[in-house]
């Protein structure tokens, strides 16, 4: 049996980004009523929608259909920095601490190594992620108060040049945190509902068993790192009133979102999130697997099964 050969890390780095970024082509409308909703009601206002279903209903009517699609180019760009740094960190570490047999680490080795990727993802891509959150949220401001950003070029050089360099990482700390979270929350529980799936439903290792593996572990994730999420949401997004910022940092955020908005905000916009998160993940890996199942039967010349992740 002759030795397979591997995919080169900067494949590796471009297809990871250009997966995440394929996924985020569908999923981009539910970011938007994701981070529309979780800014509805800040600073105890009346609160903008009262369903995922009716906050569609309001953005298609009072903007039009494209209105969903407003940041595109800021998800994309966050998918090009945050998906693929997290892919190339993991990469290289999981190479670098191999034994020298080839064994692979052990899986909380594993586990910590994402997590640490996930944390580099994130701070790489803070800036387009900020950009994201001010462009899906600019519909719902009044006309006058609208930052109207072209496209996230736009909106990146504007934020450096209007509000400063540092502004650009605003939100980076919850951000990171998010990111802990997800990676922590998605190794493992993907990973334990796989394994129990199969144990006592007996579903053969495909699509379908990724699917329903991805569903109930994006649940889990949801849950832990949701007031993470909206913590980084109002940051992103906050405007500074006569100097002073709406919020001092994201426990700030935290403690006014409970005192005037209530417990259960903390996870506002959770059906979108949600909705967004599995279908992401299970597009992102189809795509993944169709890149390196193609770079091996058209580059390496390999046919049949390949290794995939």
């Amino acid at each position: 049996m002759s030795e397979q050969k591997n995919i080169p890390n900067v494949f590796k780095f471009i297809f990871g980004a250009g997966a995440g970024m394929g996924a985020t082509c569908f999923v981009q409308p539910l970011d938007l009523v994701k981070n529309r909703m979780q800014l509805s009601g800040a600073g105890g206002k009346a609160k903008e929608y009262r369903s995922t279903f009716h906050a569609c209903q309001v953005i298609i009517r009072q903007e039009g259909v494209l209105a969903m699609y407003n940041g595109l180019s800021a998800g994309l760009l966050r998918q090009l920095t945050y998906t693929g740094t997290r892919l190339g960190v993991y990469t290289y570490l999981f190479d670098t601490f191999k034994s020298p047999d080839g064994t692979p680490p052990g899986f909380f080795t594993k586990l910590l190594f994402g997590m640490a990727a996930g944390v580099a993802g994130a701070f790489v891509g803070t800036p387009a992620e900020v950009s994201l959150i001010r462009m899906t949220a600019d519909g719902r401001l009044p006309i006058e108060e609208r930052r109207n950003y072209k496209s996230v070029n736009d909106a990146l050089i504007r934020i450096y040049r209007e509000e400063g360099l540092f502004t650009l990482w605003r939100g980076a700390i919850p951000t990171m945190g998010r990111a802990v979270a997800v990676n922590a929350a998605q190794l493992s529980t993907y990973s334990q509902a796989k394994q129990l799936i199969v144990q006592y439903f007996q579903m053969k290792d495909g699509i379908p068993l990724h699917f329903v593996s991805s569903m109930i572990s994006g649940l889990i994730t949801t849950i832990v790192s949701m007031p993470l999420d909206i913590a980084k949401t109002r940051l992103q997004n906050m405007k500074s009133l006569c100097g002073v910022a709406e919020y001092s940092g994201p426990i700030d955020v935290l403690g006014k979102v409970i005192k005037n908005e209530g417990i259960f905000s903390l996870w506002k916009g959770f059906l979108p999130y949600y909705l967004r998160l599995g279908p992401h993940t299970v597009l992102t890996f189809i795509f993944l697997e169709q890149m390196n199942g193609a770079y091996h039967r058209l580059v390496l010349g390999q046919t049949g099964k390949v290794g995939g992740l």
